[in-house]
């Protein structure tokens, strides 16, 4: 549902917009629990970064994966990995934002 002036609204009808909840623009944040791993079965001896960004879907070109890199938006053990084709080995976990991935050896 839309309000007239373009502000989308929640199911109450009521807008769901920051600057109407009367917060003077501050939203309140509920702690949350991050949202499980991807767990990616690594097939070989490693990966490398762009290619398993793209192949678990959160980027959604290797393009897209190596200037998520370049900008620095990728961790790799709690590390900011600015090498676009590093190789990710099992046991590494990668973070993306909220997202992350665990690495595991495939069976």
């Amino acid at each position: 549902m839309q309000a007239a002036h373009g502000v989308p609204r929640g199911q109450n009808g009521k807008s769901d917009h920051p600057s109407h909840h009367g917060h003077h623009g501050q939203r309140r944040r509920s702690p949350r629990a991050l949202p499980p791993a991807i767990e990616f079965l690594l097939h070989g001896e490693h990966i490398a970064l762009d290619n398993l960004l793209k192949l678990t879907g959160l980027a959604p070109s290797g393009g897209a994966a190596k200037a998520l890199a370049a900008a620095g938006a990728v961790r790799v053990d709690g590390q900011v990995e600015l090498r676009k084709t590093c190789k990710i080995r099992v046991g590494q976990l990668v973070q993306l934002a909220e997202a992350r991935i665990r690495v595991v050896a495939a069976q």
